[in-house]
């Protein structure tokens, strides 16, 4: 039974690390249930802090994946109207992957900062401070489903 469950595992992280960089699969999420399924095996085992801890940051950083985009358009000089349309643009980008989830809050962002009454090239500005965002945030996944592969190895 082990065996089945680290190659259970192993196809978790590998699925995780894809959806790290394939905005259609959740990446973090998956690479914790092949962790989870790990410590079920008499082979690795985790302490129940870790198991917490690890918990709390793919929490943390699926919900900081959908604010990144937001805050990026933000920081970028976007106004309240970009803001919002990078959030429109985000659940909308969510019913066309994967370039609906990756052009979605770029999109939402510009077509916001226009609808707010900004030119062409402000719009544009705020779009790609989103579309940093999500790139930012598809890194922060990265490296959290590599922390977990990482971890695995470490164990084994």
């Amino acid at each position: 039974m082990d065996i089945f469950l680290i190659i259970l595992g192993v196809l978790c992280l590998v699925v995780a690390v894809l959806g790290s960089v394939l905005p259609a699969l959740p990446g973090p999420p998956v690479a914790y249930v092949g962790m989870i399924l790990f410590h079920l095996t008499d082979r690795i085992q985790f302490t129940p802090a870790q198991l917490i801890t690890w918990a709390v940051l793919v929490i943390l950083v699926q919900v900081l994946d959908y604010i990144i985009p937001m805050l990026g358009s933000k920081y970028a000089g976007g106004t309240k109207w970009g803001s919002w349309g990078c959030v429109v643009g985000t659940v909308a980008g969510l019913f066309f992957p994967p370039w609906g989830i990756v052009l979605g809050p770029f999109l939402g962002a510009v077509i916001g900062e226009l609808l707010g009454d900004k030119d062409l090239m402000y719009a544009l500005k705020s779009g790609f401070g989103s579309l940093l965002g999500f790139l930012f945030g598809t890194v922060v996944k990265l490296m959290l489903c590599g922390y977990f592969v990482w971890q695995f190895i470490a164990a084994f």
